[in-house]
């Protein structure tokens, strides 16, 4: 660590283990916020927040599904999907019902303005890229890059 003035000091990463700029934690929070803010205006003209997108998208996927279903594409627990379902509902995107088979079992389908919004959604890979000023080719290294590491994580019970 160097020192610019008293009190104030700036790192260099040299062999440190432990160095910020060295953290795969690190890069990838703030690879997550920043890429975030740039889908954040491009989401904001479809109406839908970022973790309501990744829900319309399993749907656009394959509709119906039960929430579970979705819970578990997303990696995400009830109590976090729960409102993101409710929300949807509330924007006449989706409607939630009960399964008869299973009562217990949340069935999620689109209605015609859900699958509507998907026509304008197929822009949004697009506009992204545009805005990120990213190759393709890198965008697509860094997905597989990013599904290794996933998967590692999962496979050491992390997720």
């Amino acid at each position: 660590m160097s020192v610019d003035s008293p009190g104030t000091h700036l790192p260099t990463s040299g062999d440190d283990p432990l160095a910020l700029d060295r953290q795969v934690c690190f890069a990838l929070a703030v690879a997550n916020r920043a890429v975030l803010a740039v889908y954040r205006p491009i989401l904001d003209k479809l109406g839908l927040t970022h973790p309501q997108y990744l829900v319309m998208l399993t749907l656009w996927e394959s509709s119906p599904l039960t929430s579970k279903q979705v819970g578990q594409l997303l990696q995400l627990d009830s109590p976090t999907l729960s409102p993101l379902l409710k929300r949807l509902e509330s924007l006449g995107l989706v409607t939630r019902r009960r399964s008869t088979a299973d009562e217990r079992q949340l069935v999620l389908e689109l209605t015609e303005a859900g699958r509507a919004l998907r026509a304008e959604a197929e822009a949004v890979p697009g506009q992204v890229i545009e805005a990120l000023g990213v190759g393709l080719d890198e965008l697509e290294d860094l997905h597989a890059a990013l599904v290794r590491v996933n998967a590692a994580a999962l496979k050491a019970g992390a997720i």
